[in-house]
């Protein structure tokens, strides 16, 4: 993260859930500055847990109403890595494929993401998931539940 003194630094906490994989799949973001939270959760029909993840992320970064520094917390090795590691950055050097030549999955996901990662500083964190971490619990609790309400629609 190319930390910017001037902007404010929001932290992000993140999680996805499916119910099945490919299944029902909610997700939720929970974002926390100056002592206030602000909630964003959702749900899709058919979809895939690294896609909620994802999505998780993206939402979080778009509910943002201005240029931030980020510190964003996800379990999702998936999505952490991607960034940590560089594999996104091979991704591109590579046409959207992995180092073993497939196409990478949710590519209109991962092009958002990169998009919003280069408005706002963002740092990574990756936390153990279904651990001692109450908002990367909470998130999960969230996300699951939107899958709960939706399933009974």
């Amino acid at each position: 993260m190319n930390n910017d003194n001037k902007l404010k630094t929001v932290i992000i906490y993140t999680d996805g859930a499916c119910s099945g994989n490919p299944g029902a799949g909610g997700y939720c973001a929970i974002l926390s500055y100056g002592g206030h939270q602000k909630t964003v959760s959702g749900y899709e029909k058919e979809t895939t847990n690294n896609r909620m993840e994802l999505l998780a992320i993206i939402e979080g970064l778009k509910a943002l109403k201005e240029r931030c520094n980020v510190e964003l917390y996800s379990d999702s090795s998936y999505c952490v890595n991607a960034f940590d590691k560089g594999w996104i950055f091979g991704w591109i050097r590579n046409g959207w494929r992995t180092s073993d030549k497939k196409e990478v999955k949710n590519i209109e996901l991962w092009k958002e993401l990169l998009s919003l990662t280069s408005y706002h500083n963002v740092h990574f964190n990756k936390v153990k998931g279904h651990a001692e971490d109450e908002l990367n619990n909470l998130c999960d609790s969230i996300a699951r539940k939107e899958i709960e309400i939706h399933s009974n629609q």
